[in-house]
């Protein structure tokens, strides 16, 4: 599979991205190492959806700010979103946004089997950005996040995809790409590339 250029650059697009919400699972922590290598501490905010056990810490504050100089942090009910921050989901929590551009937590049902739900948060930031979020959907072993990808895709916003080929697990790139034909799908140097063009 080749990797997937727009018609469009991020230089032309009319609508600015704002923030970028990503979702993975198995092969998940490897692969948002190399995403956030090197990102600006300024930066637009990244929020994040890891599939972890519902109970238990996850340490990945502790990993994460070891790897980069954005500010990274659990993701707490009612706070702003501001730029340069690095929000996880909380474990046994969806994470949305809402209309004001703060987040909030959830003990909703699961969906596909997961809460966090990477579809949760995409749906809730397209509702909320619209054109200016990106989606980045990345290497897991169910279907979570395709759902989502494609509501960010029908507002507007940026959709892209870990090239299949490349990530540890298949099953959620290739649900995505059975849904929708993204505006990328890149091998994770890629990807990070294109992060620090939207900074």
């Amino acid at each position: 599979m080749k990797s997937v250029q727009p018609a469009t650059s991020l230089s032309r697009r009319t609508s600015p991205i704002e923030a970028v919400v990503i979702g993975t699972s198995a092969g998940g922590l490897a692969a948002l190492g190399v995403l956030v290598d090197g990102l600006a501490a300024d930066r637009s905010p990244l929020l994040v959806v890891q599939h972890v056990p519902a109970h238990g810490p996850t340490q990945l504050v502790e990993i994460f700010q070891r790897k980069t100089a954005l500010r990274v942090k659990e993701a707490e009910d009612k706070e702003s979103i501001v730029a340069g921050t690095l929000y996880f989901a909380v474990p046994g929590y969806h994470l949305l946004v809402e209309q004001d551009r703060s987040l909030s937590l959830s003990q909703d049902d699961a969906v596909h089997f997961s809460r966090p739900s990477i579809d949760v948060l995409f749906e809730s930031a397209a509702d909320a950005w619209g054109p200016r979020v990106a989606g980045i959907l990345l290497t897991g072993a169910n279907e979570d996040g395709a759902a989502g990808l494609q509501a960010i895709q029908r507002a507007g916003g940026l959709t892209v995809v870990q090239d299949p080929q490349e990530a540890e697990v298949t099953s959620m790139p290739l649900a995505a790409l059975q849904r929708i034909t993204p505006d990328y799908i890149l091998p994770l140097r890629d990807i990070h590339r294109l992060l620090r063009e939207m900074e």
